[in-house]
């Protein structure tokens, strides 16, 4: 049986939550842009700091065991993301591990190929795809988001795949408004037509459990900054379709998965700090392998969150001038909250609340499109709060209460 979510336990792992700003507790409701780093992460970046780096390849014990920290942590990745270990390469962050298989990918296309991109996905997930496809003259198709329910037009999407389209780029869950798209129906058109499927599972990773295979992705890309460790990023490219991918590289650099797509010396010290980060959420599970104690855990937290979530959002819907962006009840969705308030930049709202100790951010994410398409791009967007397993009840309902004082002075 599962254990109950301890979230005071979770917390006694985040030391950043003991900072305070001007006299008050710091409340971090920012985690959809960055979540805090857990102490499990900060201990074995400064630990292998400490100990003594050096580049791989070496006699001397510091190479030696950079190159066992990189075999480890590709292994809990593997473990994190449902692949195997070869199939795991790091790089700077998503957007820039994205650019560098869109070029290898679209080295195949023509102005025969199509690809499909979403209106509701952040633009790193869209943008290393248009510029592919610009590049060899492939056209590029949109899947329309419904402005009601914030979530794609499946009939649009299902129109838009057909025997052209060579790659389907969609993202596991909206950074923006937290829908979380059926990725592995899309996949199953996807494949029959005969396309690669390229996820996007930043937002998702801090959330929900992720399963590569299960979700039909052919490539599925995250960062660890969202999940409690370091700016690192990660992607699980499905094996046979890494070792054909024609990446730019040095000509003496390996040839081989997955190292082959990891150009230049990795941040090691951050990946690290990746394993660190892993380690904390397996320990938030049970089970007798790794797999089991980070599903597990993932589980809990999506659990522990959705509550909170719920308790938010309605609360939200009930202050007058609030405009609450969210899917219908039922949609599956994490707990990102965005919304707006009537006759008040997003900016001054963001501004406003930290006199009260929130740290929550105003703007379009990067989901650029979607802003646009819901008539607040120009606005200044949404104010996004996001939550984290360390955040608490008691954490939601004072933010309510400072909103409503906010709104009550205007």
């Amino acid at each position: 049986m599962q254990r109950t979510f301890d979230v005071q336990a979770v917390r006694e792992q985040f030391p950043a939550l003991s900072r305070t700003h001007k006299g008050r507790g710091v409340i971090y409701f920012d985690g959809p842009g960055g979540s805090q780093v857990a102490r499990q992460a900060i201990d074995a970046i400064t630990g292998y700091m400490e100990r003594g780096g050096a580049n791989l390849h070496g006699v001397f014990p510091t190479s030696t065991e950079t190159e066992e920290i990189l075999s480890d942590t590709r292994r809990a990745a593997a473990d994190f993301l449902g692949a195997a270990p070869d199939e795991i390469a790091f790089g700077a962050n998503m957007t820039t591990l994205t650019f560098e298989i869109s070029r290898a990918l679209a080295r195949g296309w023509d102005e025969d190929s199509e690809i499909v991109v979403t209106e509701l996905d952040h633009r790193a997930n869209v943008d290393p795809w248009l510029i592919a496809a610009r590049e060899q003259g492939a056209r590029v198709r949109w899947v329309r988001v419904d402005p009601e329910t914030l979530a794609l037009d499946g009939e649009d999407l299902e129109q838009n795949i057909n025997e052209r389209t060579k790659l389907v780029a969609i993202g596991l869950a909206s950074n923006a408004v937290g829908t979380i798209n059926d990725v592995a129906a899309v996949a199953e058109r996807a494949h029959s037509a005969g396309a690669l499927v390229a996820v996007d599972a930043v937002h998702a990773a801090p959330h929900i459990p992720l399963d590569r295979d299960a979700i039909g992705a052919d490539v599925i890309t995250c960062s660890a900054y969202k999940f409690f460790g370091p700016h690192v990023g990660v992607t699980a490219i499905r094996r046979d379709l890494f070792e054909t991918m024609d990446v730019y590289r040095l000509d003496p650099a390996p040839d081989h998965i997955p190292d082959k797509l990891e150009t230049g010396t990795q941040n090691h010290e951050g990946i690290a700090g990746v394993k660190g980060a892993l380690d904390f959420i397996s320990s938030l599970g049970e089970g007798t392998s790794q797999r089991e104690k980070l599903t597990s855990a993932m589980n809990a937290t999506e659990e522990h969150e959705a509550a909170l979530a719920e308790t938010f959002r309605t609360a939200l819907r009930n202050i007058p001038g609030v405009k609450l962006y969210a899917a219908p009840d039922g949609v599956r969705k994490t707990p990102t909250i965005a919304f707006t308030v009537q006759g008040q930049p997003p900016d001054e709202v963001c501004a406003r609340m930290l006199e009260h100790g929130f740290f929550i951010a105003a703007g379009d994410f990067y989901a650029s499109t979607l802003a646009e398409k819901l008539g607040i791009g120009d606005s200044g967007g949404f104010i996004r709060a996001g939550l984290a397993p360390y955040n608490t009840e008691e954490e939601v309902e004072r933010f309510i209460e400072s909103l409503e004082e906010i709104v009550r002075e205007t």
